[in-house]
């Protein structure tokens, strides 16, 4: 057993020291875990059996094994946990996969389930029940890689589904296997109601996903996120791998969009109300420029 981060709190949960810090645990849970200045943390223990479950699949989605408890709870980890539904946009349903992989750093990977075809924005770690999971759900049409960071085990679910994926040229060489390839900087129409929008910056094929049109879901690879102690939009100079200024150019294509819900890769989560999107891109806009 590896050793306890000094800042959980006394109880059965607690993240130990192989914590990469990803943020896996607390921004699928933040309600039992927390951010410390290198490690998550339990900053609270779950009491009753859904604060448990939910612990539980924090501790399931972990990419390193960082969250342990006891024999016992562990025996009571839901087998059919993840995906678990995030939200709804018109005639879709979308759901967090959990099973996070190091691979990516923990990125996360969004099932989109409609009439239309599911889709896999991204992908987990591999696991047998998960992908049993998904083909009981419809299975998968396509795969939409973001970018080349958050690839992890695309092979196997591509084989396992049977699905097509989706990649831009520039990030191709991480998945030279992908059966199709966006070019140039216009976006691309995939399927009724989802475009792939390149926003090259965070890497030179980073793209982006846009469910819908009015009122639409951004699935935004790393390419942005929400900072919730901020209530900030964050487009990153720090995590940028190719070339900032570009990504800057990036954020300023999605400005006009009507934007219900950020889906990230890494970070939180963020509904937005009528007009709020526009306001917070022009906000982190101006705090990058100044």
């Amino acid at each position: 057993m590896a050793r306890a981060v000094a800042d959980n709190v006394s109880g059965p949960f607690f993240v130990n020291e192989r914590c990469i810090d990803c943020g896996t645990c607390w921004t699928f849970d933040p309600e039992h875990y927390g951010a410390a200045a290198e490690t998550a943390f339990v900053h609270r223990q779950p009491s009753g059996a859904e604060a448990q479950c939910q612990a539980l699949l924090a501790l399931q989605a972990c990419p390193v094994a960082a969250i342990e408890t006891s024999p016992e709870l562990l025996r009571q980890t839901p087998a059919d946990g993840f995906p678990a539904l995030i939200t709804t946009a018109g005639d879709a349903e979308i759901f967090y996969c959990g099973w996070a992989s190091r691979k990516s750093f923990g990125a996360r990977s969004w099932l989109v389930k409609r009439p239309a075809g599911n889709v896999l924005i991204d992908v987990p770690r591999w696991s047998a029940p998960l992908a049993r999971r998904l083909q009981s759900m419809g299975g998968v049409s396509a795969m939409v890689l973001t970018h080349r960071d958050d690839v992890a085990d695309h092979q196997r679910w591509a084989q396992a589904l049977g699905c097509p994926r989706w990649i831009h040229q520039a990030d191709g060489d991480a998945a030279p296997e992908a059966e199709h390839q966006l070019n140039g900087c216009d976006a691309e129409t995939i399927a009724p109601g989802l475009q792939l929008i390149p926003t090259p910056g965070h890497t030179a094929g980073s793209l982006c996903a846009v469910l819908g049109e009015a009122r639409c879901v951004l699935f935004s690879g790393d390419h942005l996120w929400w900072n919730a102690e901020q209530q900030v939009l964050v487009c990153s100079k720090q995590y940028c791998w190719w070339n900032f200024e570009e990504q800057i150019r990036s954020l300023k294509k999605l400005q006009d969009l009507d934007v219900a819900w950020l889906l990230p890769g890494h970070g939180h989560r963020h509904r937005f109300a009528p007009g709020q999107w526009q306001q917070a891109v022009q906000q982190t806009l101006a705090w990058v420029q100044r």
